[in-house]
């Protein structure tokens, strides 16, 4: 929509519209004298206690600290949790109490969000907004029920930590539910740079400084393919994203954190049915993800069942999560994520029987058109109920590469004080969140605390791909009180400022 408009013009374009959505009286805003729900106020207290308890409590030690990994042959100092990793899961049952005791041995203060969770606010883990930042040495006991079956994941919410080894699935059962699969596996995808060509810190700090907007090649309509400038990644381009494909450059592509030189085999016997839990945990990469010779059933969508969809492969971007399920072929097969744009790719193998294991840079057919979200229609079961909106809360994204400026409604979030521009919303109304995309970048955009659903049926969702110069329009209903970040989960796109709070008036 705005593709020919220079950087100027699109914040000038963003701030004409959200004027215009101000005076029209549909989009939330708040004042000085506007109340907030607090995170440890009553009505989080009594949101948690409405929800459905099993009584079973599950108990975790977790410690943040320094460590050393091997990536096949490379090896990289990085932190990472001990207690839980990509291949060491959380897990519990629906209505279960999970405590959890953080330890941080960091040198640096951290926390931990429990990526997609419709918890209690006060355990969000979003320093200066849900807790106070976990300081080195110290400890913080996380404790909440679990509020829905699916797959989940959590990681730390402190600068760009997330970019590191601080990860791993929060897998939560639902004990009625009919298995028809054999097996399961936990897939983690990630693109990796920590410890072997930078930091993620001087990754940020070098984006930060700016460049010249590159568009959709970075090379002044020449389209050469991606080109490595220090850690940043000029020119990689992908279709099915819109154009620019993301900004930086990773030396590795890692599947439950193992590169395609040493991949890691998931067994099984032919025909078997398995059950995939794939888990986009990557700072700056979306990935097509396959198994070649194996086509998808796609059975939910951010933890939630959808109908389901058949497809080839499946586009994640980062902080999206896809449960799918195959029948296990007979011989050795490669399981794929490309890095879209990236020109490079994890890999793992599935092997029900003998013969050769396939060439670390062995592609997926692309015979179709990989599955998107918009695809999808939710089941029926979790469909939000037909009801008027009562509130449009639009959020424009802007900014770019040229000065690393990225925003929502045109103000770059100061994480030292969160609710300096909080949008404000109140309790049981029906809340649409209007994406409008300014940028020439696509951006995957995250709601703390809540699932939404995509329209005309679409899948119930907590994170959403926001191509370029489109708006995405969703709507949720407004049950889980407290102070909810919204932001790109491109970490360094949040990072720089593409962050804002969405907050509970008091009554």
């Amino acid at each position: 929509m705005h593709s020919n408009l220079n950087r100027r013009q699109i914040l000038s374009v963003g701030a004409l519209t959200l004027t215009a959505a101000g005076l029209a009286g549909c989009t939330s805003t708040t004042n000085k004298t506007t109340s907030f729900v607090k995170p440890g106020s009553a009505a989080v207290t009594a949101t948690e206690a409405k929800r459905r308890r099993t009584g079973t409590v599950v108990q975790r030690a977790l410690t943040a600290e320094p460590v050393t990994l091997d990536f096949g042959g490379k090896t990289a100092k990085t932190w990472a949790y001990r207690g839980a990793s990509a291949t060491k899961p959380l897990r519990g049952k629906v209505g279960d109490t999970l405590k959890v005791a953080l330890t941080n041995d960091l040198p640096d203060p951290t926390s931990v969000h429990w990526h997609g969770l419709a918890l209690r606010n006060d355990m969000d883990g979003v320093p200066n907004l849900t807790q106070e930042p976990v300081q080195p040495g110290a400890s913080f006991a996380y404790e909440f029920t679990l509020p829905e079956p699916g797959t989940f994941w959590f990681h730390p919410h402190v600068g760009a930590q997330l970019d590191r080894g601080l990860y791993a699935p929060l897998i939560i059962d639902d004990p009625k539910e009919k298995a028809d699969y054999d097996r399961e596996w936990v897939i983690v995808l990630d693109d990796w740079l920590d410890g072997v060509t930078a930091t993620p810190d001087k990754v940020l700090k070098e984006l930060s400084q700016g460049m010249m907007d590159h568009g959709g090649t970075g090379h002044g309509g020449m389209d050469m393919g991606p080109m490595r400038m220090g850690n940043t990644l000029m020119g990689a381009t992908s279709p099915l994203l819109g154009g620019d494909a993301g900004d930086v450059y990773y030396p590795l592509y890692l599947i439950n954190g193992k590169p395609a030189n040493d991949p890691q085999t998931f067994t099984a016997k032919s025909g078997e049915r398995i059950r995939l839990r794939i888990i986009n945990a990557g700072g700056d990469t979306a990935f097509r993800f396959g198994v070649a010779e194996h086509p998808l059933t796609i059975t939910h969508s951010d933890g939630f069942p959808i109908e389901p969809f058949e497809a080839e492969s499946v586009v994640l971007g980062m902080g999206e999560r896809y449960d799918a399920v195959i029948t296990a072929g007979d011989g050795a097969f490669a399981v794929v994520a490309e890095g879209l744009g990236k020109q490079d790719q994890a890999l793992a193998v599935l092997r029900t029987g003998s013969g050769s294991s396939p060439a670390k840079d062995a592609k997926l057919p692309q015979t179709k058109s990989p599955a998107t979200a918009s695809d999808m229609k939710t089941a029926g079961a979790v469909r939000l109920p037909k009801r008027a909106v009562d509130r449009t809360v639009a959020l424009e994204l802007s900014g770019g590469m040229e000065k690393y400026d990225w925003a929502i409604n045109g103000k770059r979030m100061d994480m030292e004080q969160p609710m300096r521009d909080a949008l404000g919303i109140v309790e049981g109304e029906r809340v649409a969140l209007e994406f409008r995309n300014s940028t020439t970048m696509w951006h995957p955009m995250h709601l703390h605390g809540h699932t939404y659903q995509l329209p005309g049926g679409g899948p119930r969702k907590d994170t959403s791909i926001v191509l370029p110069g489109k708006t995405l329009r969703v709507e949720f209903d407004a049950d889980n009180p407290g102070r909810w970040l919204t932001h790109c989960h491109n970490v360094y796109h949040g990072e720089a400022g593409m962050m804002t709070t969405i907050a509970y008036q008091e009554n």
